[in-house]
């Protein structure tokens, strides 16, 4: 099959389907493409999923595991709380909202009716009891309150959630309302659950803990987590469930095991028990069959030609850690190959993007196939060299292309050594 990545640029991911993209910034999330079988170990068939769409990626590499009508845009239901509380953990790490703030609520929450805490007007919870409250139990009328409390209105806090939409890469989503109520122009899809699911487990893992609860307690009462996996599957730990009429049954689910987690979301099946079943049987899927591993800086890293500059050789690494998720059986295939446009001449920036590398399942030749992509950038600056130096350069340059002793390719030089 043929599979995709994700991690980055919003525009970049319609396109994306037949052609990959290199991650340019941890901030922006860019879609790349997956080739599918290598040589070595075929890549595993995906399971067929009783549901409207759904997609599952891994949170650490990004990479799309199995898809369908991942991006239709379709009611998301409670799902949307995921965006609800990704913004509210963000203004707590950045010390906006305090989690021991007394909140009030509105008749407006009061009466807002579905899940609920039972807040009523005559209440003041914390926020922090408002976060369990709508990670745990869902409830509509928590949303609302944190939503006023934040931002004054609920349709001031949609707007934020539209622009956090756009900064994650959430193409397909449009939110009207912080809870998922059926609103005219309020939809999501199940790639953009996905990534705001893994988002959540990446930029907040202490507050993630909350998704994994199976009860919460507020005014003496108590209400269990809808979220059925957290007992029939021991590696999950969330996340998130949804329903309507309209929306059906949905269900983001997170399993983790060793260093690979998964974030699959399922939207529009027929029962809450065939949401759990649906989603159970996408990360079961991917837990047995694939595996997420970190080559080290070391073992990727390129030594490459400089001229024109006071050094003639300069180490690229890889702009951001790497994670690269394989097929189990795999693991001894995978290779990386460095591609760049040379010759590089001085002067160099430190942390300059010169190159791209290739993670490759297989040989490198037409047998092997590349299922990721990552920048390469300059270990240390380059400066320009002088006057008589560049032009020696420029003479060794010019005799390589009038003998037709091309370039060196340094894409898969022995890396040893002590560049820093």
């Amino acid at each position: 099959m043929v599979s995709r990545a994700i991690t980055g640029h919003i525009k970049e991911r319609n396109s994306a389907r037949q052609r990959f993209v290199t991650l340019a910034t941890g901030i922006s999330l860019l879609m790349v493409m997956i080739a599918g079988t290598a040589v070595a170990s075929p890549w595993p068939k995906s399971p067929n999923i009783e549901a409207k769409a759904w997609a599952m990626i891994d949170a650490r590499s990004g990479q799309i595991i199995a898809e369908h009508n991942a991006d239709k845009e379709l009611p998301p239901a409670s799902l949307t709380k995921m965006m609800t509380l990704y913004l509210a953990f963000e203004a707590i790490k950045k010390g906006r909202l305090d989690p021991e703030a007394r909140v009030s609520v509105s008749k407006t929450a009061w009466k807002i009716g579905g899940s609920t805490m039972f807040l009523e007007p005559r209440m003041h919870p914390k926020v922090s009891e408002l976060l369990h409250g709508i990670a745990t139990l869902s409830g509509n009328d928590a949303c609302i309150a944190l939503a006023e409390h934040m931002d004054g209105s609920q349709e001031a806090f949609a707007a934020r959630m539209n622009d956090k939409a756009r900064e994650l890469g959430m193409l397909h989503s449009h939110f009207v309302n912080p809870t998922g109520f059926p609103t005219k122009g309020h939809y999501s899809s199940a790639m953009d659950m996905a990534i705001v699911g893994a988002a959540l487990w990446r930029d907040f893992p202490d507050q993630y803990k909350l998704f994994g609860e199976k009860s919460y307690t507020f005014d003496n009462r108590t209400q269990p987590n809808r979220n059925r996996l957290l007992w029939s599957l021991p590696e999950a730990d969330g996340i998130k469930t949804g329903h309507t009429q309209e929306a059906g049954y949905c269900l983001v689910g997170s399993a983790e095991k060793n260093t690979t987690r998964f974030i699959a979301a399922v939207f529009g099946t027929k029962s809450d028990r065939a949401r759990a079943q649906q989603t159970k049987i996408l990360l079961q899927f991917g837990l047995r069959n694939f595996t997420t591993t970190r080559p080290s800086e070391h073992a990727i890293r390129r030594q490459v030609e400089i001229f024109g500059g006071t050094e003639n050789h300069l180490w690229l690494k890889p702009a951001l850690p790497i994670w690269v998720t394989v097929p189990k059986g795999s693991e001894s295939s995978l290779s990386f190959h460095l591609r760049y446009d040379s010759p590089l001449k001085a002067p160099i920036r430190k942390g300059q993007k010169l190159g791209a590398i290739d993670a490759v399942i297989g040989s490198r030749d037409s047998n092997g196939k590349v299922i990721r992509s990552f920048p390469m950038v300059a270990a240390r600056a380059v400066d320009e060299a002088s006057w008589i130096s560049r032009q020696w350069d420029g003479l060794r340059l010019w005799i390589r292309n009038a003998t037709g002793d091309l370039m060196k390719d340094d894409s898969d030089s022995d890396d040893s050594g002590s560049g820093k």
